[in-house]
């Protein structure tokens, strides 16, 4: 059998400075190559789901696992989750003030090859490798310029985390609401960006409010969440069905 390139195992996690259970049992298994999304209402514990998978503080694992690639992961860092090939896009990307777009990418970039005893780009070879990938994102020179998403708007910050994701080429792509705050045009140029990465050899998890998205990201599977678990999977088909029906029909229904 084909070890899957995430797996989940009855996921549970809290908050810890709420000390609130929000995960209570997920599972979830994504085999290599496929995308799939995350549905839910607010507060179902989707974006929960994706910060307890990159590891970022205050989100406990109380119980069960999570392999990447057939390793478990729980006990890693961060920047070990991430060189182990994990990548999260943020629903609200951060600004960082002093922290040029160009110098994090390079300082990103080599972090990850030195974690895998790579030896580091060379300038040329970066910048080429940047300009690249930005020119299919309809990024200019002068956005790389500025400060780390300072001042940049919503759809240039997505296409940013979508850029990192193209340098980065990460294994398993976790996508928290990409859509969000996305004007037409620029949720096209974000879509295209991550559909140009799909690959045998990686997997995405997209988690989304609204089956627009997947008009344009087209997911193998579907998966409904409701107060911390996975009530219903199905084919692409079930995001169209919860647009007609609302969330209300899946609520407290178990998978």
């Amino acid at each position: 059998m084909t070890t899957p390139m995430l797996e989940i195992r009855d996921l549970h996690v809290r908050i810890e400075e709420e000390n609130k259970a929000i995960l209570k049992g997920v599972n979830l298994t994504i085999p290599h190559g496929e995308v799939h999304a995350v549905m839910g209402r607010n507060g179902s514990g989707k974006s929960t789901l994706s910060y307890a998978l990159a590891g970022r503080e205050g989100y406990e694992i109380t119980d069960g696992d999570v392999l990447l690639d057939g390793e478990s992961i729980v006990d890693m860092e961060p920047d070990e989750r991430a060189a182990a090939g994990l990548f999260l896009a943020f629903q609200y990307p951060i600004e960082i003030p002093g922290v040029a777009t160009m110098t994090f990418l390079k300082a990103a970039m080599n972090a990850q090859r030195k974690a895998r005893e790579q030896e580091e780009l060379s300038t040329p070879d970066f910048r080429k490798a940047v300009r690249e990938a930005a020119g299919k994102l309809s990024i200019d020179t002068d956005m790389l310029k500025r400060a780390l998403n300072v001042g940049f708007s919503g759809g240039e910050k997505k296409r940013a985390e979508v850029l990192q994701m193209a340098l980065l080429q990460p294994k398993m792509c976790i996508l928290d609401e990409t859509d969000s705050g996305l004007d037409i045009d620029a949720l096209q140029i974000v879509s295209e960006g991550v559909n140009g990465l799909r690959s045998p050899q990686r997997s995405m998890l997209v988690i989304t409010h609204y089956q627009r998205l997947l008009n344009h990201i087209v997911p193998d599977r579907v998966h409904v969440f409701s107060d911390g678990r996975v009530v219903e999977s199905g084919d692409k088909d079930l995001a169209l069905e919860l647009e007609s029906k609302g969330y209300a029909a899946f609520d407290g229904v178990p998978a």
